[in-house]
C-alpha cells in the first residue's frame, strides 16, 4: 500500500506539516472567511486538474488550458449578457471548451503531432485571437441572475463545492472501476501494447482532450460567476498551476500512473502555499519559485527509481 500510494502519502504529510506550522504561527489563516476564499480561488484549478489528470494518464499534456479558460470565461459573460438562461450558458460554454480540446486531440491523436507543440500553438492562437476580438476590454455589468449561479453569495460556495466534489468523486470512481479508466491507463502505460490489444488509442486520446476542454469551460463559468466583470486576460499562468498540481499529486508525465485523490492533494498543497507565504510575511514572488522546485522534486522522484533500476540491470548484465 505504501509503495502504491507513497506520493499521495508524502503530499498529505507535507500538507499536515504546513497546516500545523500555520496553526502555531498564524492561526488566523484558518478563519472561516479566508478558507472560503481559498476554496473559491482553487475550485477552477481543481476542476481543470481533474481533466488534466485524464490527459496526462494517456502520456500527453495540454498547456493551452489557460488561454481556453479565458476564451470560455469571456464567452460565458457575453452569452449571459445577451439574455441566454444560465443553464444554457453552462452547456454552450462546456461545448465550446470541448471543441477546443477536440481540435487539440485530433491533431495529436490522429496526425501524431507532439502535444507540447500543438497546445503551445493553440495557447498563443487563442490568447491573441481573444486580445484582438475584445481589444482588451472587459465584459462588464453581468446580469444579477448569472452571478453566484443565481444563489446568494453565502450559498454559492457550498453549491460550487458540492458540484466540484461530486465531479471529482465521479472521475475517481470511473478511473478505478470502469472500462474507460482502464483504457486510459493502458494507453499511457504502453500505447503499442494497447493497440495490439485492440484499443483505439487515438480515440482514447481524443476523448481525453475533449473531456479536459469541457471541464475547462465548466471551471471558467464557475469562476466568472464570482464577479460582476470578466477580464480579457483571465487565466494567465493557470496552466502552470494545473499541471503542477497534477504532477505533485503523483501523475506520471510519461503516462499510465495517477489518481484523482493525488490530484486533489496536489491542488490543496499548491493552493495553500501562496496565501501561507503572505501570512508568514514572505514575498509572494517566491510562490512561482516554490512551485517550480516542487515540480522538479516530483519529476526527479519519478525518474530516480527507473534510473536506479536501469543501471542495476546494466551492471548485472556486465557482470554476467
Amino acid at each position: 500500500m505504501w509503495r502504491r500510494h507513497r506520493r499521495e502519502t508524502s503530499v498529505a504529510l507535507t500538507i499536515a506539516i504546513l497546516c500545523g506550522a500555520l496553526a502555531l504561527v498564524r492561526p488566523e489563516y484558518f478563519a472561516g472567511g479566508h478558507l472560503v476564499d481559498l476554496l473559491l480561488a482553487n475550485l477552477p484549478v481543481l476542476i481543470m486538474a481533474a481533466g488534466m489528470t485524464v490527459v496526462m494518464l494517456t502520456g500527453e499534456i495540454d498547456i493551452s488550458v489557460g488561454s481556453a479558460f479565458a476564451v470560455c470565461a469571456v464567452a460565458a459573460g457575453v452569452l449571459a449578457k445577451s439574455g441566454i438562461p444560465t443553464p444554457v450558458v453552462f452547456v454552450l460554454v462546456c461545448l465550446m471548451g470541448a471543441a477546443v480540446g477536440s481540435v487539440n486531440g485530433l491533431l495529436i491523436a490522429y496526425l501524431r503531432l507532439p502535444s507540447i507543440v500543438v497546445t503551445l500553438a493553440m495557447m498563443i492562437a487563442l490568447r491573441d485571437a481573444l486580445r484582438w476580438s475584445t481589444q482588451g476590454a472587459w465584459v462588464q455589468d453581468l446580469p444579477p441572475g448569472f452571478q453566484w449561479m443565481g444563489l446568494s453569495q453565502r450559498a454559492y460556495p457550498f453549491a460550487a463545492g458540492v458540484l466540484s466534489g461530486a465531479l471529482l468523486a465521479a472521475f475517481s470512481w470511473g478511473l478505478r472501476f470502469t472500462a474507460a479508466g482502464r483504457l486510459l491507463y493502458a494507453t499511457g502505460s504502453s500505447p503499442g501494447a494497447a493497440r495490439l490489444a485492440g484499443i483505439n488509442t487515438a480515440l482514447v486520446k481524443l476523448s481525453a482532450f475533449a473531456c479536459l476542454g469541457a471541464l475547462t469551460g465548466l471551471a471558467a463559468i464557475l469562476n466568472a460567476m464570482r464577479f460582476n466583470q470578466i477580464p480579457a486576460n483571465a487565466g494567465l499562468g493557470l496552466e502552470l498551476k494545473v499541471i503542477a498540481a497534477v504532477v505533485v499529486g503523483g501523475t506520471a508525465i510519461s503516462g499510465g500512473r495517477g489518481t484523482m485523490p493525488g490530484t486533489l492533494l496536489g491542488v490543496v498543497l499548491l493552493g495553500a502555499i501562496g496565501p501561507a507565504l503572505t501570512f508568514l510575511g514572505v514575498s509572494a514572488y517566491w510562490e512561482r519559485a516554490i512551485q517550480g522546485g516542487i515540480i522538479l522534486i516530483a519529476v526527479a522522484t519519478d525518474a530516480l527509481p527507473r534510473y536506479v533500476k536501469l543501471h542495476a540491470a546494466r551492471f548485472s548484465a556486465t557482470r554476467a
